[in-house]
């Protein structure tokens, strides 16, 4: 039982308190149709990336890469310059 407790909260803090932390979901005021399940999907799938990139703090890499928006697209092969 311990065992599953850790387990657990193991992800509550990799996903849930990263996205509440960084990008203060709790707060979110979307609340309508599939609003809040997309933006949370959406939210799961930068910090995915960027952990798949080697990204070890997550907060400090949406700061510097949401004024550069099209320099995360290039990393990502989304577009190239």
């Amino acid at each position: 039982m311990l065992k599953w407790a850790r387990g657990h909260w193991s992800i509550e803090n990799r996903s849930h308190y990263v996205r509440d932390v960084t990008r203060g979901e709790d707060a979110s005021r979307i609340r309508k149709r599939s609003g809040p399940e997309v933006m949370a999907a959406l939210r799961n799938a930068a910090i995915g990336l960027m952990r798949t990139m080697g990204v070890t703090n997550i907060a400090e890499a949406l700061r510097r890469n949401a004024s550069q928006v099209g320099v995360l697209f290039t990393r990502l092969g989304i577009f190239k310059q």
